[in-house]
């Protein structure tokens, strides 16, 4: 069965039940209210009204995505990426990471320890390969090389 979004009731009440999933953006509710069938004017309307209740919050959204990826691993280059093609501000994005509370350069000591057991590289071509997966995952190269280097907790 497939739901008709033809009116604002119908829009609130789709938006609202995506919210209640996980946090979106506004853009990505757009989106997925567009592919439903929603007209811009009725998603427009529906979302503002959701915002001004507090239902759709972007500073939500990323506070929420931020933790759910440094968790699951991934440094502040690629979750700044991955906002940016969601459609966020970059200024938004740069002051969630900021407010994060999250020590990067612990972030990333996690994730190698994670996959490569602690084994610092022997060789430049190991060097390579974790400095690959880890940039990879979105740290520097900078934050990377401290790591190696042995530097990556004291400062």
């Amino acid at each position: 069965m497939t739901l008709v979004l033809d009116t604002l009731v119908a829009v609130r009440r789709t938006a609202m039940d995506l919210l209640a999933r996980r946090e979106h953006g506004r853009v990505e509710l757009t989106r997925k209210l567009r592919q439903r069938g929603a007209e811009a004017e009725m998603i427009e309307t529906a979302l503002d009204r959701l915002t001004e209740e507090g239902l759709l919050s972007e500073a939500r959204y990323l506070e929420s995505f931020v933790s759910y990826r440094a968790r699951s691993g991934y440094g502040p280059l690629r979750i700044r990426e991955e906002l940016s093609q969601r459609g966020l501000q970059r200024a938004d994005i740069e002051l969630a990471l900021r407010e994060s509370g999250i020590s990067w350069q612990e972030q990333l000591q996690e994730t190698w320890q994670r996959k490569f057991s602690g084994h610092l590289p022997i060789d430049a071509r190991e060097r390579a390969k974790q400095g690959r997966f880890l940039a990879y995952r979105g740290f520097s190269m900078e934050m990377i090389n401290r790591l190696f280097s042995g530097r990556g907790m004291d400062d």
